[in-house]
């Protein structure tokens, strides 16, 4: 196994200046395939804006590479749709899509969602609280999908610093999915940031993945599409470096049981005996306990959904 990760570290893992982006642009005029961008959108007016500013000056402005900028606001009660908007954007709200089913929270339930907005036969996701922003991120996920036929899923590899310190961020990625993986899927153990929110994919592929609605998204979609399309269709670029915000010990220990939420039912197809997790905080009279639900829904693949369908026939 060992080999075969080494084999496709060589074969599948690239720099974003391995496809200068007259090379990718000329793929995609070859090809003919179109390329949306979404972001999944929860109270970022602060940073929004200049993602979407910066796609739609270098990628869809200068040059035509990103044909479609769609910012999916997850209930937001500050001013992302605005500023998302005013940048060039289309705004959708994630409770207009699918309206027959009732929304749950969780950014899987945003992605899956989007697949119904969006028309690109490439789909790249770009999380919407990234800080000093880079189009490479979109470039460098997208041009492998555009240049090499075999390839149906790219995921950004970046450095994720925190509070200053190289190489910190990423804790739940390095306590949690990356022993997972290791161990149960091995053949994943080459991809340095597995839940990491910036990746691109096939539509073909993502239609027919069930999503997790939660936290627990990306490591069910790598460990989905590896049984599905195999390791040689899966790819990771090194795009620099992702800065974003930060959470607190507590947040990441919801998302940490989320994601082992999401491995148990892989390995089993099995139930949780207690979906909760109860973590602690002090308050007057001591430590207080605080129990919160463990995302225990996911979505079907698109394909099994009615409206879906319909839309690819009309």
């Amino acid at each position: 196994m060992l080999n075969e990760v080494e084999r496709w570290l060589t074969t599948r893992s690239w720099s974003v200046t391995d496809r200068p982006l007259h090379r990718v642009l000329a793929a995609k005029r070859a090809t003919g395939q179109t390329v949306s961008v979404v972001l999944p959108a929860l109270n970022e007016e602060e940073t929004v804006g200049d993602i979407v500013a910066v796609i739609r000056h270098d990628l869809m402005r200068q040059v035509p590479l990103v044909d479609e900028i769609v910012v999916v606001d997850s209930g937001s009660t500050d001013r992302t749709s605005e500023v998302a908007a005013a940048a060039g954007a289309r705004v959708v709200h994630r409770d207009e899509i699918l309206p027959r089913l009732p929304t749950v929270p969780g950014k899987g339930e945003v992605l899956w969602r989007s697949l119904l907005v969006t028309s690109g036969d490439i789909v790249c996701f770009v999380d919407a609280d990234l800080k000093e922003f880079s189009s490479d991120f979109v470039l460098g996920i997208v041009g492998p999908l555009l240049t090499e036929p075999g390839v149906d899923l790219v995921k950004a590899m970046y450095d994720r610093p925190l509070r200053g310190a190289a190489g910190q961020g990423g804790r739940v990625t390095e306590l949690m999915a990356r022993p997972l993986l290791n161990m149960h899927w091995p053949q994943l153990a080459g991809f340095v940031q597995p839940l990491g929110g910036e990746y691109a994919a096939r539509r073909s592929l993502l239609e027919q993945l069930p999503f997790p609605v939660g936290y627990g998204v990306e490591l069910g979609m790598l460990v989905d599409a590896l049984h599905l399309v195999g390791l040689d269709a899966l790819a990771q670029v090194d795009v620099g470096v992702r800065v974003h915000r930060h959470q607190d010990g507590q947040a990441l220990g919801r998302m940490a049981a989320a994601i082992y939420r999401t491995a148990q039912l892989r390995l089993a197809r099995g139930h949780l005996i207690r979906p909760a997790l109860t973590q602690f905080e002090r308050g007057e009279d001591g430590f207080e306990p605080r129990t919160y639900s463990v995302d225990t829904e996911e979505r079907p693949p698109m394909t099994e959904i009615a409206e879906y369908a319909a839309r690819k026939v009309a």
